[in-house]
């Protein structure tokens, strides 16, 4: 399974990046350090879209959700007015839709709840990130100016600079280390069972028994309810 956007942010933000850089031999930290730059503003970027995509979502549940509560109100008020007419076929109907209705709702207000959190959870990564970011692009300012210096100190010493192969087989070294070190993919394998033609057939039926049950128990309900006023 690979790395959700949340686990990477996590990654990033904890420093992990700076801990490897520090750790690996024959380094370039300044390429890699960029590297890593840039892949917290493509973060900045994917988490952006996801936090566009959760609001959109608690919208649309949201405005289920008050569609959905409504219709049950105005179906109660048909129910008694079928009742009252001597229309038990109509409040059965009534009942049934009433029911499907209450299947929908908890699963609504749960997703109404879920996105909202995430909301939130993405909007206080894409701080982190930025955050994350000032902090790297500033060690990597203290670093090059480190390097600028020295370089300084060895052209007035007349230190000979490393030529470009050992140059480039460095920042591959440091490159392939980062990359190995920061992979984080592995598979899960999921087993579902499975039910045979028939046992499907009886387990429809059976469900279908125990929803004509909870409409006549509700028919009594909405009778008894009647009766008494």
């Amino acid at each position: 399974m690979g790395e959700t956007l949340i686990s990477r942010v996590g990654r990033l933000v904890s420093g992990t990046a700076t801990s490897i850089i520090e750790a690996v031999e024959n380094k370039a930290p300044d390429i890699v350090m960029g590297e890593a730059i840039r892949e917290i503003e493509e973060a900045v970027t994917e988490v952006r879209g996801a936090l566009g995509d959760a609001a959109v979502r608690r919208h649309h549940a949201s405005q289920r959700l008050s569609e959905t509560n409504r219709s049950h109100e105005e179906l109660a008020e048909k129910i008694t007015l079928a009742l009252a007419n001597g229309k038990d076929d109509l409040a059965k109907a009534g009942i049934a839709r009433q029911i499907d209705l209450e299947a929908q709702i908890p699963i609504l207000e749960k997703t109404v709840v879920e996105a909202s959190e995430e909301e939130k959870e993405l909007d206080n990564s894409i701080k982190a990130l930025q955050a994350r970011k000032r902090e790297m692009q500033e060690q990597l300012s203290q670093y090059q100016a480190i390097q600028r210096e020295q370089a300084a100190v060895a052209s007035r010493e007349g230190a000979n600079a490393p030529n470009a192969s050992d140059t480039s087989s460095k920042v591959e070294n440091a490159t392939n280390a980062f990359d190995r070190a920061l992979s984080n993919a592995s598979g899960v394998a999921i087993q579902t069972g499975s039910t045979t033609s028939a046992d499907s057939a009886k387990l429809a039926e059976l469900e279908q028994l125990s929803r004509d049950h909870r409409i006549e128990e509700r028919l009594a309900a909405f009778k008894a309810k009647a009766e008494a006023v």
